[in-house]
């Protein structure tokens, strides 16, 4: 009787005692992954203070690419208006997307660069947005080039994205939709990964998109990821957001992603744009 009830205790103390350690265990790991990411983060932050990006080159071709005569009118981009008039660049990208009644949609800055390209310089829309990504550690386009150089001149601006028109409201409403919306075989929406604070994929700290701390991903961007190899826009990291997803890919300038771009820009408001930077 006395060896079956010792039985007994040794089995309820095992079933107590397992549980106990493989909590203590995942602690354990979720405490070391916590450290990588604090690590990565840190290194992250390092690179960011000491400068040298190497996004700073494609800036200087962009510089180039604004003023050099091209297309069929031989005409530079140097009347593109971004939204604060014909050639002013310095602080426009702080204010993108935002409405135009040129083209009656809301634009970022590609979109409008391809539309100035198309306008100013005569090319055809797929003459444009030929290649508009450049391939993983390749060469950046001529028209991300373009981009990292106007994005750069808000550099340690405010972000002060409009909307005071029903045409920015309907974006930034349309945005917050297709943010939840889930979709694909898995059912997957944006606010998977980004609708609460503390989440974290591998290493990777999955910033919060549907507040103030939207600023600490969208006031970084363009920026130089280390994992591709070259400078990436913030429409590029739209579209490959949507791969991971396993959604249909968007087509380049597309109204969804430029409604994304606004729900995301408008929650940043008020924050101060380090372009370029580095990611992981």
């Amino acid at each position: 009787m006395k060896q079956r009830l010792s039985s007994k205790k040794k089995a309820a103390l095992a079933g107590f005692t397992m549980p106990v350690l493989m909590l203590m265990a995942g602690y354990a790991a979720q405490a070391r992954a916590d450290s990588v990411t604090q690590e990565g983060n840190a290194y992250l932050q390092m690179m960011n203070e000491m400068g040298g990006n190497p996004a700073d080159f494609n800036i200087d071709d962009g510089k180039k690419l604004w003023s050099e005569k091209a297309g069929p009118k031989h005409a530079s981009l140097e009347q593109c208006d971004l939204g604060l008039g014909p050639g002013v660049v310095k602080g426009a990208y702080a204010q993108l997307p935002r409405y135009f009644a040129d083209t009656g949609r809301v634009q970022d800055l590609e979109s409008r660069l391809v539309t100035c390209m198309e306008t100013l310089q005569g090319l055809t829309p797929m003459q444009a947005d030929k290649d508009h990504f450049a391939k993983e550690g390749g060469n950046a386009s001529p028209l991300e080039n373009i981009a990292m150089y106007v994005a750069h001149e808000s550099d340690g601006m405010k972000i002060a994205i409009p909307q005071g028109t029903p045409q920015e409201r309907l974006a930034y409403e349309n945005g917050k939709k297709l943010f939840f919306y889930r979709a694909g075989p898995f059912s997957f929406s944006c606010a998977a990964c980004h609708s609460e604070s503390g989440k974290r994929i591998k290493i990777s700290a999955l910033p919060n998109l549907t507040n103030a701390e939207a600023a600490g991903s969208y006031a970084t961007w363009p920026a130089y990821p280390n994992s591709q190899g070259v400078a990436r826009t913030l429409e590029w990291r739209m579209l490959a957001c949507e791969r991971q997803q396993r959604w249909p890919a968007p087509k380049f300038t597309s109204n969804a992603v430029m409604d994304l771009i606004e729900y995301m820009g408008v929650n940043s408001n008020g924050a101060t744009l380090h372009t370029p930077t580095f990611k992981r």
